[in-house]
């Protein structure tokens, strides 16, 4: 399995940036990609935010295994967190989100109230790794396009305040990495599903890693996009790429074809999938 790492300079600072910014707001929403909530979940971050409430965000559920999504919630509710799965692009996302946001700050909206404190605002600061989905959940709540968004990964460098239609003020940070990943498939699946630099990592190698999984889980979507068989799924997956770079017309390029496939997966044209799965916490396991 590849080794892929990416840290760089500004993802250290903006670590800083939050510790320093934490007491200024009510609750953390701490982003996760809903096709892979664990490998996409920054370790640092627990330590980082400490007792401050928090909702997690499963973003992309739009792009996520629906099945498996539901498992994921069920699992971070079972552990205590506040989780919720969301497509950031629909009309309901701000609602959902305030009533999330409500539940969890109950006590502390009653408190302000019996004090005849009339804040009406909840300040909030939106966390997660590069390309999780911020500046598009942002743009939606405030109705703009205010945060930079892109396809790739490390668009957002600085922090920045942007209010709601409904009032509640987000602080936007930088996509945040950790310095080690202690298990290299967490790697794998971070730059399958686009948060890794592309020019870090080998196309093809990344490719073969997801082709594992989706010839195990989710065969269908390869079969229809690039015409396969099932007869076709018994060779090694170095054939199967070649196979699948042959019908592409591409001939022999297969770091061309390896770069397609990342492609249309990360767009959901190989249909709705997941790279991390609940039963393999099971498996191993933790609770």
């Amino acid at each position: 399995m590849p080794i892929i790492q990416w840290y760089p300079g500004h993802m250290a600072k903006a670590i800083r940036q939050v510790e320093e910014k934490l007491k200024l707001v009510d609750v953390v929403f701490e982003l996760v990609d809903a096709r892979i909530p664990v490998s996409s979940r920054n370790p640092m971050i627990e330590s980082v935010i400490k007792d401050k409430p928090h909702l997690l965000i499963l973003t992309k559920a739009d792009l996520a295994d629906p099945q498996e999504t539901q498992r994921w919630l069920e699992y971070f509710r079972k552990n205590g967190d506040h989780a919720v799965a969301l497509n950031s692009k629909e009309p309901s996302t701000e609602k959902i989100i305030l009533k999330h946001t409500r539940a969890i700050l109950a006590d502390k909206l009653e408190n302000w109230e019996s004090r005849g404190i009339k804040k009406t605002e909840i300040k909030s600061m939106c966390i997660g790794i590069p390309n999780v989905g911020k500046s598009t959940l942002l743009n939606h709540l405030v109705n703009k396009k205010v945060a930079i968004t892109g396809d790739r990964p490390g668009v957002t460098k600085k922090q920045q305040w942007l209010k709601s239609r409904q009032g509640l003020y987000l602080l936007d940070t930088p996509g945040i990495l950790w310095p080690k990943f202690e298990d290299q498939s967490v790697g794998s699946k971070l730059a399958f599903t686009g948060a890794i630099k592309d020019n870090l990592y080998a196309n093809d190698d990344v490719a073969l890693f997801g082709l594992q999984i989706f010839s195990e889980k989710y065969r269908n979507g390869l079969m229809e996009r690039y015409h396969l068989t099932d007869e076709d799924f018994d060779q090694p997956l170095p054939e199967l790429l070649l196979l699948i770079t042959q019908k592409l017309g591409m001939r022999d390029d297969y770091d061309r074809a390896s770069q397609r496939i990342l492609l249309d997966a990360r767009k959901g044209k190989l249909g709705r999938f997941n790279l991390d799965f609940v039963e393999e916490l099971n498996d191993r396991g933790d609770d």
